[in-house]
């Protein structure tokens, strides 16, 4: 006699309820819909932090400029997510409330660390809360503090990591792939435009153009956001 699945047993039916392998399927399914969210890229550079995203414009009538996918939490913190935006969206607007919070409060930047902390805790909330379900988006969140450049990755379940380069949503596997091969810790911001978008070229294939990526970057001695032009990524597209 076959064994029942899981999903007929209606372990997937509740987030507090484990599974009898000891699983919760609900932030499992959380997980799968941000490997199928667009391809985002992140990387620590000598000189700043890089955010490098896919903004999956498929619809000819979208105005691109519309289509945020890069966030400004503070002025030294940048975030973008892979999966469902809303809720990327949500998370973000808490952050950059946090942030405001702390200036006012304590006359200083928020530290990165802090902001991670306070979204993976809500995350992990709503993985043991009847009545919730996980947040179906990962994040990454880069920036400048006194300790000095980070980047850190959250996923659904609330856990998080610092990365000196990592990738999440569609393609994370290949890009990771190319990451471990291509990366140095002593790349340059403009060096490490290059290989993201020769790592999105090779995952989105004849799809890619300029107007589907959007990045973002702080350098150490500005630490402000800012962005390359469209004719720079037209321009690197060209020579990938």
């Amino acid at each position: 006699m076959e064994p029942v699945q899981h999903q007929m047993m209606g372990y997937d039916r509740a987030i507090t309820m484990f599974s009898p392998d000891g699983r919760l399927l609900q932030v499992e399914y959380a997980k799968k819909t941000v490997r199928l969210g667009n391809t985002a890229i992140g990387m620590v550079c000598k000189d700043g932090v890089l955010l490098v995203t896919d903004k999956r414009i498929v619809d000819k009538l979208v105005i691109p400029e519309a289509v945020e996918k890069i966030w400004q939490i503070d002025d030294h913190i940048i975030a973008t997510a892979a999966g469902i935006l809303s809720d990327a969206r949500v998370l973000v607007e808490r952050a950059q409330l946090k942030a405001q919070q702390h200036m006012v409060t304590f006359d200083s930047p928020i530290d990165i660390l802090s902001v991670v902390k306070d979204i993976c805790n809500l995350k992990q909330i709503c993985t043991q809360s009847g009545g919730l379900r996980p947040f179906g988006v990962s994040l990454l969140i880069a920036g400048i503090d006194e300790d000095g450049l980070k980047l850190f990755e959250t996923d659904p379940t609330g856990l998080f990591y610092q990365f000196k380069a990592t990738a999440i949503g569609e393609g994370e596997l290949d890009i990771d792939e190319i990451l471990h091969k291509e990366y140095r810790d002593n790349m340059t911001i403009e060096e490490g435009l290059n290989l993201a978008i020769k790592a999105l070229k090779k995952v989105l294939d004849d799809k890619i153009n300029a107007e589907r990526i959007d990045t973002a970057y702080i350098l150490d001695k500005k630490r402000k956001m800012e962005k390359f032009s469209k004719d720079k990524i037209k321009k690197l597209l060209k020579e990938k």
